[in-house]
């Protein structure tokens, strides 16, 4: 019978050098030549490290703490090895790791309650979730399981283990690896952390990791178009009857406020008379509040050209998200509009040409269907062409003034 051939070795990871100049200390584990990491959670000055040894040099207090971690650890992990022998016929460099971490020990981790998470959420899709929203989480699920296995070279890891610079490492793996803006991380932060603290209702985990955490969002500019830059969509002609269908979306939305998912299940029974004028009366579903809004005559037109071609009881011929996007890009192209445009911008377009034009803030929120006012306030820009009409509506009520004036030459 073959002998398993068994290591265990400690090495800076030279790759992650500090601020500070220090590295931080890995463990390895070789069973049969494949290999497993885990990090020790210590960093050191590489000049006091000696890479033959794999021991820190000196007498100094941060030297013998180093050396005592690395005995014990090396210690713990022969004895899981050892055992583990006696009672499995297969013993991998995996399993003794996750042993020795605690993961097959009846502690929970990370991935594995993710999916838990993700499998309850599916089931609330259509429901109480949106689509999008369970998308998201499982899209950072997928990126916690890149980052442990690029940075950390763990399949998985025991939540129990998580902690600050857990959070930090990741954050930076999603700035540097994947090239995300500070609000797109953040929103990915935020979704990590609603399952933490689930993880702490659950009574898996006693701390969060998120406690001294500061979210640090950065104020957007949220993009629109002018009323001439959607003039130009309205009256720009289209050899193609896609195009043509999206840029009758947009507009839709331009003219209402509706968002993708709301236009996209806009039905005959949200049509209702108010006043003695059509309206949309309906929920969000994004956040199932309340909106009502005028139905305007391009908006009315738009339903009337779409009329009777669609099943059910849907009004307007809405594809997929993404695929809306990528078309709003060859409209904008068409038109010589110069801005990244998404579908989800004719919203914000709605919001600022309404404040732009005086519609007062409180009927765009309800419009908006915002439940905190603050909200609509990011889309009250203050563009030049709002400067320039007010100032004109002043000077024409204070006409005649001048003509007051003493002015002595």
């Amino acid at each position: 019978m073959k002998r398993s051939t068994f290591r265990v070795l400690f090495y800076m990871k030279r790759d992650k050098v500090k601020k500070d100049g220090s590295v931080p200390l890995f463990c390895r584990i070789t069973v049969d030549g494949q290999e497993v990491r885990f990090g020790m959670k210590r960093e050191i000055n590489p000049k006091y490290w000696d890479v033959k040894s794999g021991k820190a040099t000196g007498r100094s207090e941060e030297a013998v703490e180093i050396n005592t971690l690395v005995d014990n650890t090396k210690t713990a992990i022969f004895k899981v090895y050892r055992e583990m022998q006696e009672r499995e016929n297969c013993v991998t460099a995996e399993k003794v790791k996750n042993a020795y971490l605690g993961i097959n020990g009846g502690q929970q981790t990370l991935l594995s309650f993710f999916d838990e998470i993700n499998e309850k959420k599916k089931a609330l899709v259509g429901k109480t979730l949106s689509q999008a929203t369970y998308d998201r989480y499982c899209l950072v699920r997928k990126h916690l399981a890149e980052f442990l296995t690029q940075d950390c070279h763990l399949s998985d890891i025991a939540l129990k283990e998580i902690d600050y610079r857990f959070v930090c490492n990741f954050e930076r793996f999603m700035v540097v690896s994947h090239r995300c803006n500070d609000n797109t991380t953040i929103r990915y932060l935020h979704q990590f952390k609603h399952v933490i603290i689930t993880a702490m209702k659950f009574g898996l985990i006693y701390k969060s990791p998120f406690a001294d955490y500061q979210f640090k969002a950065k104020k957007s500019d949220r993009g629109f178009l002018t009323q001439e830059e959607v003039e130009t969509l309205m009256t720009q002609k289209f050899k193609s009857k896609r195009l043509e269908r999206v840029r009758d979306m947009f507009v839709f939305c331009c003219f209402t406020g509706l968002s993708y998912i709301d236009v996209k299940n806009l039905s005959g029974d949200m049509i209702c008379t108010l006043f003695d004028k059509p309206w949309i009366i309906g929920k969000r579903g994004k956040t199932d509040i309340a909106f009502q809004v005028p139905l305007m005559e391009i908006p009315k037109k738009i339903l009337e050209k779409y009329k009777g071609t669609l099943p059910d009881s849907r009004l307007l011929p809405v594809a997929r998200n993404r695929k809306e996007n990528l078309s709003m890009r060859e409209i904008c192209k068409q038109c010589g509009i110069n801005k990244r445009v998404t579908f989800h911008m004719a919203r914000h377009t709605f919001a600022t040409l309404t404040l732009s034009k005086g519609v007062s803030i409180e009927s765009v929120s309800k419009m908006l269907g915002h439940t905190n006012i603050q909200t609509t306030q990011i889309y009250a820009k203050i563009t030049p062409q709002k400067i320039r009409d007010d100032m004109t509506l002043f000077a024409e009520r204070v006409s005649g003034m001048e003509t007051k004036l003493a002015v002595n030459f």
